[in-house]
């Protein structure tokens, strides 16, 4: 069965201080780590009070009010796409049994792995003037200029939403998808055996035990999208992370560009105060550790392959169209498939998301844990104040590590060569800790939530009973919380790795000298506008990412799924419910 409680859900047993001495190091090291992550940003606040001459009042009448409106239309339009698309396909492929689901299952992931400034480039060149979809609409209808038909324009706020919105979704689906494995068949087979159709399951029972999740994908999908930079300057749309990069580059003004990121953090703000709302009160435990196959419905007839349509359409707009055209510009250079630069970049980009994601983990893992024992306001506005880092765009947050890193590493030169005669000259930066501490500040509000979300769905009964029989906390957590939470921790694990391994600004500015990754490689090509040179190293992203995405979807679903018995009944209504 599952339980509901109206308060935070966190063991009641414990005392507001640490009482063992491996409590206190947990206590210290969330401090610690905490103020780790806040240092650039505390750094950008620094920057952001100093003086930026008579730019701020030209900003202020100019620039913002436009690149406030735009960026707060954007999230709408894109926030809609994400919940609709990522909660619809969710169900239907969780609930619902319909031709290719298996398959589909797995590949509504797959444009998670592609990065969303790919995905624009790539919609622009399918359907600008000079793409293939227009010019084969004018040799079909003899048109002579964009005078003569109607199409819609790309490069425009309208199409980020587009592109956007059918890139992002996967953070929603896998949420959504996550939380309806792991909902009690024992609830939804109550709801059914009191009438409920599958409609009304889904809108008064799965809907709403899902919500928290579906809010912390949302959530995460926003705030990637607030901090985009290279879809919405390749549409033409002025957000205020485009005013950040182009007040720093273009208007020589790191103080002005620093002082608008400070703006854009009432944003996230606002968007994490949305996903404490939407889970305020909400605490869902699984009393049981079986699982029974949850009550499904098979799709007969057409509404069979309407299914299959709704699901297949996401995985077409974001996957199949921009990937058909990056073959079709790879193959064009499949010779530099032997470069040893190519070959480089991808090892370099593989090592340094691998070691950010696990540093990411193990960070959100005691933040979460400590913020379990010890519930509280300082320990939640812990987990909240080390997740800021996800608002400040990758080229202020670059700029933020830089300064304290920078200082650091003076300090231990200077003091090697002190003591042992020689300096160690920029050895943080040079051996790329400084890119790795950029992607752990950037990204360590996704892992968090994703775990902190992954803690509150275990009852606290599960703490008593290993603390009453002898086990500390650290023991809990190992032979307790851990196995449990494998799915949540594979998930965020995931979404840490893929995300570093996108990550483009702050690769640029932090990476060591003559250090390039994937990102850096694709960058480089398209800021030449050589696309033919982007599409393979752009492909390798795409294919990296890719095995890591079906291992997480098939580890999910083996681990919450059985298999239905195999004796239906027909509902009357076209649907088989699955006993």
């Amino acid at each position: 069965m599952t339980s509901r409680h109206g308060h935070s859900g966190s063991p009641q047993y414990k005392t507001a201080a640490p009482s063992s001495g491996g409590e206190r190091l947990l206590a210290f090291g969330t401090y610690f780590l905490t103020g780790l992550v806040v240092l650039p940003v505390l750094a950008i606040a620094i920057m952001a009070m100093g003086s930026s001459g008579n730019l701020w009042p030209h900003l202020i009448s100019t620039v913002l009010p436009r690149a406030i409106s735009t960026t707060f239309q954007l999230m709408v339009g894109v926030g809609i796409i994400v919940f609709v698309v990522g909660v619809s396909t969710a169900w239907l492929v969780t609930m619902c049994r319909f031709p290719g689901r298996r398959w589909l299952d797995l590949a509504l992931l797959l444009p998670f792995a592609v990065p969303t400034y790919i995905i624009a480039f790539s919609y622009v060149e399918l359907l600008d003037y000079t793409g293939p979809v227009q010019g084969l609409i004018r040799d079909l209808f003899g048109f002579k200029t964009s005078r003569d038909y109607w199409f819609p324009e790309i490069r425009s706020l309208s199409g980020a939403m587009f592109v956007m919105g059918f890139v992002l979704y996967p953070y929603v689906y896998l949420s959504a998808r996550a939380s309806f494995l792991i909902q009690s068949a024992c609830a939804l087979d109550v709801s059914r055996t009191l009438g409920a159709g599958p409609l009304r399951l889904f809108w008064k029972v799965a809907l709403p035990l899902a919500r928290p999740a579906i809010v912390v994908g949302v959530t995460l999908a926003l705030m990637e999208c607030l901090n985009d930079i290279g879809a919405v300057s390749f549409f033409g749309v002025q957000t205020l992370t485009f005013s950040v990069y182009d007040t720093w580059l273009n208007r020589s003004s790191l103080t002005g560009a620093a002082q608008i990121a400070c703006i854009m953090l009432l944003f996230v703000l606002a968007l994490m105060f949305f996903e404490y709302y939407g889970r305020r009160k909400q605490r869902f435990h699984q009393t049981t550790g079986t699982y029974r196959a949850l009550p499904s419905y098979e799709l007969v007839g057409w509404r069979g392959w309407v299914a299959t349509a709704v699901c297949s359409l996401p995985i077409i707009l974001g996957f199949v169209f921009p990937g058909l055209l990056l073959l079709s510009r790879a193959s064009r250079r499949i010779e530099d498939l032997f470069e040893p630069t190519l070959w480089a970049a991808a090892g370099n980009t593989l090592w340094l998301a691998a070691v950010a994601a696990s540093v990411s983990i193990g960070i959100s893992l005691m933040l979460a844990y400590r913020r379990r024992l010890f519930p509280s306001k300082v320990t939640t506005a812990l987990g909240r104040i080390a997740s800021i880092g996800y608002a400040v765009p990758g080229t202020i947050l670059a700029v933020g590590i830089l300064f304290p890193i920078a200082t650091l590493d003076n300090m231990i030169s200077e003091a090697s060569e002190t003591l042992f005669g020689f300096g160690t000259g920029l050895l943080l930066i040079g051996s790329g800790t400084a890119l790795i501490y950029a992607y752990v500040v950037r990204f360590l509000a996704m892992s968090y939530g994703q775990i902190d979300g992954g803690f509150g769905k275990i009852t606290p009964h599960y703490d008593m009973a290993s603390r009453s029989l002898g086990q500390t906390a650290w023991g809990t957590l190992g032979r307790v919380h851990m196995p449990l939470m494998k799915p949540v921790i594979l998930s965020a694990t995931l979404l840490s790795f893929v995300e570093c391994m996108k990550e483009l600004p702050a690769t640029l500015l932090l990476r060591p000298f003559n250090f390039e990754t994937l990102a850096t490689t694709v960058y480089n090509a398209a800021s030449r506008e050589a696309f033919e040179d982007a599409a393979l190293p752009a492909l390798c992203i795409v294919i990296v990412g890719i095995i890591p995405v079906i291992m997480l979807a098939k580890t999910s679903a083996d681990t919450f799924r059985v298999k239905p018995s195999a004796k239906r009944r027909t509902d009357g209504v076209g649907m088989v419910p699955a006993e």
